[in-house]
């Protein structure tokens, strides 16, 4: 199925196939952008004395960056259908320079926890970037595009806590965003230089965009199930992203953070999913690559169970696999989306990843409760849970009508 364009203008002309550096740099971008969500998260403990910030209010920093990337998601990134691209992302990049910036030398709580609203919203640029990338590919090899372009975003949410960690180590926290700062300035100037223009074909005003997000979401099947499917995936990601360095830092493994880390840099090898699984979905693929991406899941959740009787290569081979089927279906899901309307390529993308990180702080919000109460075995129980009714309702797609799923 195809949508009609809203706009009532009709597509924009085919464009000609984007190449291979740009893609790259594109790539490299939305890793760059996304990054500046995570920094602070492992960085709690020497942020919060130091801004003025009560242990009890420490994790504001954490959940102002999330609020503010899901602010990102509903309000901005929808004017990427009626704002020139370019443009857009260079403003949001900006700004986020800025904010970092801010965040590096606030004196206090209050401009800090300001910073880092701000730098969530303008961090939400990068689901710009992603249909911007599809836009420009041909329908043949969309889904290798958006799978090489999620990559690069991949590896900045894999690495950013690890990297983060060395480098407070090694010029303090308050470095770590100046480093962030000056990265966005070359960024930009990168974007400037290379980055093509791309006119949205829209004859929405603003208001207009933000009420159509909601008949989007009622009137486009393919994107509510594909948003059920990731929320379910990604609220297994941070459930076990948020509780196994509780466990390696406890009994029986004691690891030490930079051994934790390393241990999340062996996860982020699952990575390498994102362009194999768009190649995948560009040879009609996407409908069973979506089902073992799901069981993919499922399986490293139970494997992770026997990090009850000490093994840490279970648990580092369930981190890479549950990294690899969870990025996998992000791309069959965006491959999906982005062959409907291009008019609306921008709102699909923002509905489908606010939907994700909705999956994402629930997962995380469990998490702490689970693991203090029951151990490993609660998450264990919650990590089966999530993709066990995700693999359900896959399964009704796979049985059932044809139609509604692609």
């Amino acid at each position: 199925m195809r949508l009609p364009d809203p706009s009532g203008v009709g597509p924009a002309p085919a464009p000609a196939t984007i190449s291979a550096p740009l893609t790259f740099l594109m790539a490299a971008a939305c890793g760059a952008i996304v990054a500046n969500l995570y920094y602070a998260q492992p960085l709690i403990a020497l942020i919060g004395p130091d801004v003025g910030l009560p242990p009890k209010l420490a994790s504001l920093v954490v959940t102002l960056t999330q609020i503010g990337y899901g602010l990102g998601l509903m309000l901005m990134v929808p004017l990427g259908d009626i704002i020139e691209n370019k443009k857009l992302v260079l403003i949001a990049v900006g700004v986020t320079a800025f904010a970092l910036l801010l965040a590096a030398v606030a004196p206090s709580a209050l401009p800090f926890l300001g910073a880092v609203l701000f730098i969530g919203i303008c961090s939400s640029i990068a689901q710009v970037l992603v249909p911007m990338a599809a836009h420009m590919a041909s329908d043949a090899e969309r889904g290798r595009t958006v799978g090489n372009v999620m990559g690069g975003l991949m590896v900045g949410i894999l690495f950013a806590r690890p990297l983060a960690g060395v480098l407070a180590d090694l010029i303090g926290w308050r470095g770590v965003f100046f480093a962030s700062a000056a990265l966005m300035i070359g960024l930009a100037l990168l974007l400037l230089r290379h980055l093509p223009q791309r006119h949205p074909h829209s004859g929405h005003t603003y208001a207009q965009l933000i009420g159509s997000l909601w008949s989007i979401f009622r009137d486009t099947p393919i994107l509510r199930r594909r948003a059920f499917y990731q929320f379910a995936l990604f609220a297994d990601f941070s459930l076990f992203w948020t509780s196994a360095p509780l466990e390696l830092a406890g009994e029986p493994f004691h690891l030490t953070q930079t051994q934790i880390a390393v241990f999340a840099l062996a996860g982020a090898a699952g990575a390498i999913s994102a362009p194999f699984a768009g190649r995948l979905a560009d040879r009609g693929f996407g409908r069973i690559g979506t089902g073992l991406a799901i069981a993919g899941v499922l399986i490293a959740f139970a494997l992770s169970g026997l990090v009850s009787v000490g093994s840490i290569a279970a648990l580092v081979i369930a981190a890479i696999l549950l990294d690899f089927c969870v990025q996998a279906n992000m791309v069959f899901g965006q491959r999906s989306l982005f062959m409907l309307a291009p008019a609306i390529r921008s709102r699909l993308s923002g509905i489908y990843v606010a939907t994700i990180f909705m999956g994402g702080a629930v997962g995380s919000a469990i998490a702490s409760p689970l693991y203090e109460t029951f151990g490993w075995a609660g998450i264990l129980t919650a990590g089966i849970a999530f993709p066990l009714a995700a693999f359900l309702f896959y399964l009704t797609e796979l049985f059932g009508s044809r139609a509604v799923a692609r």
